[in-house]
């Protein structure tokens, strides 16, 4: 990677000419490489996540990248399992917002116009996906990038974990009564 920008290195790990790594493949690769976590060229488990899951139009495979690279930096940082799970979704969370707000929708079917599983092929031919795409990829990396600098990640965690937010998991230990949440 040398000294390329997150920004940068998504751009170029998803726009080849052989459009070898999709969405998520893409995410999960700049940032694990920026993140310095081990085998950041390994995307085999963001590869069924490209074109919202499996092209299934689901959720976009910058949110679920990225998601599995915060979910992994996360793991690395965090030794208690139950409190390393409630950060990365809260913080995934927080990205799923913000990329909410700025595109319009989190689905890869709405934000393209295209099923990808019937119009791959129409969709690589006639859509600006090479700009559109990492247009969202870069937005996704640029939310989650900073985590690396351990001023800003206790800042974030610290926010997470002193308000509450952690999830359903706080909830149920709140009202005991009320059974356990969600894993």
């Amino acid at each position: 990677m040398g000294d390329t920008s997150p920004l940068e290195r998504v751009r170029e790990i998803f726009d080849t000419p052989d459009t070898i790594h999709g969405c998520a493949e893409s995410t999960f690769i700049a940032l694990q490489e920026h993140y310095g976590l081990p085998d950041p060229e390994d995307s085999s488990m963001a590869m069924a996540l490209n074109g919202g899951v499996a092209y299934w139009g689901g959720t976009c495979g910058a949110i679920t990248g990225a998601a599995l690279a915060v979910g992994r930096l996360t793991g690395t940082r965090i030794e208690d399992h139950a409190t390393a799970k409630r950060v990365a979704r809260r913080l995934t969370q927080r990205l799923m917002k913000d990329f909410l707000d700025e595109f319009g929708s989190l689905d890869c079917r709405d934000l393209t116009g295209y099923d990808m599983i019937a119009d791959h092929d129409d969709f690589l031919t006639k859509s600006n996906w090479r700009v559109d795409c990492t247009r969202r990829l870069q937005y996704a990396v640029a939310r989650v990038e900073g985590l690396i600098d351990p001023a800003r990640w206790a800042a974030a965690v610290a926010e997470v974990t002193e308000s509450g937010e952690v999830g359903p998991a706080a909830r149920s230990e709140a009202s005991e009564e009320a059974g356990p949440g969600p894993a």
